[in-house]
């Protein structure tokens, strides 16, 4: 079989026609490659901003922190010099715990020139007394001490044995009247937003408001709220780990 003789033009075509495609397909790796790099940095971006954003002092004058033993040392004189007004300190949990680094942060925070408040993380699946009994023997009585706060995050359905709504509510009153009872000063409720969804806490007991939510200002508990944790893992010097960002609303 005779092979047809190609045209004049013809093999410089199929040449040109195959350098275009390769082109075609370097330009594509190049754009691929410019997505992937801007996609990398716009994330690098917002992990930054979301770990060193802070709410404006003009619109809140008073800021703090809230810090536990996971957070690591905390270098206090560098907190108060950077602007933490006050502090509140993870003291207990439940009906045994208490965080390994109350005493010297509580100490360290005061000695720094800070007023200083201490935090309960309460357990819904344990007795308010055994857990009031916990925070009253870790946390001191002393009048220039912020009202106690109790974190309120862990919900029922977690139990070993079923709790009532009922329950949770009276066990809590227990709580409070009872820590109450120790400290002088009404408990603040630090209620985050999947426990307020489901119990409605908020709107039936009648305590000063801590809400939680990540820069954007919290409107989930029906009324005004006294503390916001405005950045939950603010990246900053003061601490190893990221610290909670408090504001005062004004």
């Amino acid at each position: 079989m005779k092979h047809q003789a190609l045209g004049p033009g013809q093999g410089t075509k199929g040449k040109s026609a195959k350098a275009q495609r390769r082109k075609r397909r370097r330009w594509f790796a190049l754009l691929l490659l410019l997505l992937v790099v801007i996609g990398a940095s716009g994330a690098s971006w917002a992990w930054w901003h979301d770990h060193h954003w802070l709410p404006g002092r003009d619109l809140y004058p008073v800021q703090g922190i809230e810090v536990g033993a996971a957070d690591g040392a905390v270098n206090w004189p560098s907190a108060r010099a950077t602007g933490v007004d006050f502090a509140y300190i993870d003291a207990s949990s439940g009906a045994h715990a208490r965080d390994p680094r109350f005493v010297a942060n509580f100490e360290a925070a005061r000695a720094a020139g800070m007023k200083v408040g201490a935090v309960h993380a309460y357990d819904p699946c344990q007795t308010a007394q055994d857990q009031a009994a916990n925070f009253v023997t870790t946390v001191p009585r002393e009048d220039d001490i912020l009202p106690p706060a109790v974190e309120l995050s862990a919900l029922a359905e977690d139990c070993d044995t079923p709790v009532s709504d009922a329950k949770v509510e009276s066990e809590l009153m227990t709580f409070l009247n009872q820590v109450e009872t120790h400290s002088g000063k009404p408990t603040m409720l630090k209620v985050t937003q999947g426990f307020e969804a489901r119990y409605g806490i908020a709107r039936r007991l009648d305590r000063n408001l801590w809400l939680v939510r990540d820069r954007f200002v919290p409107d989930y508990a029906g009324r005004d709220w006294t503390m916001w944790t405005a950045n939950a893992a603010l990246a900053n010097e003061i601490a190893q780990g990221p610290v909670r960002w408090l504001v005062v609303n004004p």
